[in-house]
């Protein structure tokens, strides 16, 4: 009998640290979501064009390989310069996104992104305890 515990926490452990190194699971966040799933996601909250749909894709498939790629970098890299880095990719990734969307799509896609940070920014606070009010 206690070989077979020992055996299924080996077990779960090899489990869980294979799916951790895969990134999670599905509700993985924005910014680690498949480019089909992100484009899905805006299609719902903008009602997106096939041409959108089509052009957003490569903007989030080319940005999911550069974010691939940094991360490999910084493996062995200089932290606050990556995070120059990344702080740059997000700003010209949202500039490619306004680019395509329609005037009223960018008003609801930058309410949608107040709302997303505002939201994470309450979930920060409850893990650091802040709401416990």
């Amino acid at each position: 009998m206690k070989k077979l515990m020992t055996i299924c926490a080996l077990l779960f452990s090899v489990i869980t640290y294979a799916n951790a190194q895969q990134g999670g699971g599905p509700g993985r966040g924005g910014m680690m979501m498949k480019p089909e799933d992100r484009v899905k996601q805006l299609d719902e909250k903008l009602k997106l064009s096939a041409d959108q749909k089509a052009k957003l894709t490569v903007v989030f498939t080319e940005q999911a390989e550069s974010m691939k790629k940094m991360r490999d970098e910084m493996q062995a890299g200089d932290r606050d310069a990556m995070r120059e880095k990344m702080q740059k990719m997000r700003t010209d990734n949202e500039t490619q996104v306004t680019a395509v969307l329609t005037e009223d799509q960018k008003k609801a896609y930058k309410t949608w992104q107040d709302e997303q940070r505002a939201e994470m920014q309450k979930r920060m606070q409850e893990r650091q305890g802040g709401g416990n009010n």
